[in-house]
C-alpha cells in the first residue's frame, strides 16, 4: 500500500510543478517582453521668411502616438543673408550661404539615416508677395532651390510657398504642442491626452505679414472663417487669418512712404518713429519697390533716387502716423469686424505672441506678461530717446532693427489693441514668449508635426525574455509532462479501485 501512495504523490508533484511552470514561463515571456524602440527618426524644415531663411532640425521616435509623431528640435542654424525673395534677380547665388548650415545639419544626424530623412522648404509671405509681383521670378527662385536640395543626401519634399491661413494654424500647433495642451506624460511615464486643457491663441508677427489663430468660443458659427486640424486623434477647429502686409518690414515701408506722401519736401523727410538724431538715407526702391506700399508710389519714382530720414522721436506723432496703416472704416462699427473689413469671432483665452511680438517686448526690456500700463510707459520712453542713447540701451542689435523698435512697438500696440480689441482687462492674457524649452516657436513645428501624421509609424522590435523556439520546447515538455502524469495517477486510481473490488476469499486450513 505504502508502494503504490508514494508514486501518486510523485506525480501529483510533478504534475503541479508542470502546471506551475507552464503558467510561469507564460506569463514571464508575456510580461518581461522588451520593445526595443526602432530608433529615431528625423526631418528637416527650411522656414524661408521674407527677412531670412532658419534651419531647423527634428527628430521623434520611430514608433508614434496616434499617428503624430513625438516631436523635438535638436538644432537651428539660421542662414546669413537675406530672406530667399530678395534673390529674384539672381537665384543662383542662394546655394551658398544654405551650404554653411547644411553641412552642420549632416553632422546632426547620423549618416546612414541620411537618405531617409525628409527635407521640407516651406517658404512665407515674403514669397507669397513675390509670386503675386512677378511669378516667373518666385518659380526661378523655387526651381533653384529644388535643384539645391535634389543634390543633397536627404530625401527632399519640395520647396513650396505656404498660404497664409497655413502659417497661422502651423503656428498654433506649434504653441499648443510646445505648451503641452496636446500631449502630457501621466504618472505611468506614458504620453495621454490633458483632461479637459484649454488650447492657447497664437499670435504671430513675420516681417511680411502676421497671423491670428485661436479657436473661437463658439466654432460653428464660424465655420466659414475656421480650418478643421487633426491631431493626436483629436479635432480641433481653429479660427486663423493672416494680414499681408501686416509684417513688421512691410508695415515700415508703408509708414516711410506715407511720411514722404505728406512731407513738403521729397529729399529730406522727418519721421517721428526713428530716434532722435537718427538719420539714414533710403533709395526709393527700398520702400516702394514693394507690392505693400505700389498705391503710395508717386508719379515721379526713381528706384535709385535716395531720400534722407531724419529721426526725431516723437512718441506721440509716431502713435498718430501708425495708425493710418489700418482702415478701420472698412467695418463699419461691427463688432466681429475689427479692421480691413475682415471678420474675426471675439479673441478667446490665453495668448502665446512670437517672432516679431517677442523680439519688440525684449527691446523694451519687459518679458512674458504684463498690463498694458506697462507696456505703454515702456514705449513711450524707449521712443523718446537718442540715437546715441539707444545704441547704449541696444549693444548688441544690428541698426536696422534698433532704430525700427519704437515703430514696431506702436505698430504692436495698435495691432492688439485697435486691430484684434485686446484690452486693458485681456491684455495680460497675452505671454509673449519666444521658445518653449529648447524649441523655438515657430510655424515649422506645426508643420512638421502636421506631416508626421502622414509618415507611417515603424513597428516595436519585440524582444522577448526567451527564444521562441526555447520556450516553445520549454512549453511542449513541460506540457507532457504534466500529461503523462495525469495519465499516472489516473492509471494508480484504476488499478487501486479496482484492487478494492477484488472479493475477500478466507483460507481455511483443513487440518487433515
Amino acid at each position: 500500500r505504502m508502494l503504490t501512495r508514494t508514486p501518486s504523490v510523485v506525480a501529483q508533484v510533478f504534475l503541479l510543478l508542470s502546471i506551475v511552470l507552464v503558467i510561469a514561463i507564460a506569463v514571464i515571456q508575456i510580461n518581461q517582453q522588451q520593445v526595443l524602440s526602432p530608433g529615431l527618426k528625423y526631418g528637416i524644415v527650411l522656414d524661408a521668411g521674407s527677412s531670412r531663411t532658419t534651419v531647423y532640425v527634428y527628430e521623434w521616435p520611430a514608433e508614434k502616438e496616434n499617428n503624430t509623431g513625438v516631436v523635438s528640435q535638436t538644432f537651428k542654424c539660421n542662414v546669413k543673408g537675406p530672406g530667399i525673395s530678395s534673390y529674384e534677380s539672381s537665384p543662383g547665388a542662394l546655394a551658398k550661404p544654405l551650404d554653411d548650415c547644411l553641412s552642420k545639419v549632416k553632422e546632426r544626424i547620423p549618416v546612414h539615416l541620411h537618405k531617409n530623412t525628409s527635407l521640407y522648404l516651406g517658404a512665407t509671405a515674403g514669397m507669397r508677395l513675390l509670386r503675386l509681383q512677378n511669378e516667373s521670378a518666385a518659380n526661378e527662385v523655387l526651381a533653384s532651390i529644388q535643384n539645391y536640395f535634389r543634390a543633397q543626401p536627404f530625401e527632399f519634399r519640395g520647396a513650396q510657398i505656404i498660404t497664409g491661413p497655413e502659417e497661422g494654424v502651423y503656428g498654433w500647433i506649434t504653441a499648443n504642442y510646445l505648451m503641452g495642451n496636446f500631449l502630457e506624460r501621466n504618472l505611468w511615464r506614458s504620453w495621454v491626452h490633458p483632461y479637459r486643457k484649454e488650447t492657447m491663441g497664437a499670435l504671430d508677427l513675420g516681417g511680411a505679414s502676421t497671423q491670428i489663430s485661436f479657436i473661437p468660443k463658439d466654432s460653428e458659427e464660424h465655420f466659414n472663417s475656421t480650418l478643421q486640424v487633426k491631431l493626436y486623434g483629436y479635432n480641433y477647429n481653429v479660427y486663423t487669418h493672416s494680414y499681408q502686409c501686416y509684417g513688421r518690414d512691410e508695415a515700415e515701408k508703408r509708414l516711410l512712404a506715407l511720411l514722404l506722401q505728406k512731407s513738403n519736401s521729397s529729399a529730406n523727410v522727418d519721421n517721428p518713429c526713428y530716434p532722435q538724431n537718427y538719420n539714414t538715407a533710403l533709395t526709393m526702391k527700398y520702400f516702394f519697390g514693394s507690392l505693400c506700399t505700389q498705391s503710395l508710389r508717386p508719379a515721379n519714382y526713381y528706384p535709385n533716387q535716395l531720400v534722407n530720414f531724419h529721426g526725431t522721436g516723437d512718441p506721440g506723432l509716431c502713435q498718430e502716423m501708425v495708425s493710418l496703416l489700418f482702415n478701420f472704416t472698412a467695418c463699419r462699427d461691427r463688432e466681429d469686424c475689427p479692421f480691413n473689413g475682415i471678420h474675426q469671432p471675439k479673441a478667446k483665452g490665453n495668448f502665446v505672441a512670437f517672432s516679431g511680438f517677442y523680439y519688440t517686448i525684449n527691446a523694451l526690456n519687459l518679458s512674458g506678461h504684463f498690463s498694458i500700463d506697462d507696456f505703454n510707459s515702456s514705449m513711450w520712453f524707449f521712443c523718446s530717446q537718442s540715437w546715441a542713447q539707444l545704441q547704449f540701451m541696444l549693444p548688441k542689435s544690428e541698426e536696422i532693427y534698433a532704430r525700427s523698435y519704437c515703430f514696431s512697438a506702436n505698430f504692436i500696440y495698435y495691432l492688439l489693441v485697435h486691430g484684434y480689441n485686446f484690452n486693458a482687462e485681456t491684455w495680460p492674457q497675452i505671454h509673449f514668449q519666444k521658445e518653449v524649452g529648447n524649441s523655438s516657436i515657430a510655424w515649422s513645428l506645426g508643420y512638421m508635426l502636421s506631416l508626421t501624421n502622414m509618415i507611417p509609424a515603424e513597428g516595436k522590435l519585440i524582444q522577448l525574455p526567451l527564444k521562441p523556439s526555447l520556450f516553445a520546447g520549454l512549453l511542449v515538455f513541460l506540457t507532457a509532462t504534466a500529461l503523462l502524469c495525469l495519465l499516472f495517477l489516473v492509471y494508480l486510481c484504476i488499478v487501486s479501485h479496482n484492487r478494492k473490488n477484488v472479493p475477500h476469499v478466507e483460507h481455511v486450513f483443513v487440518p487433515e
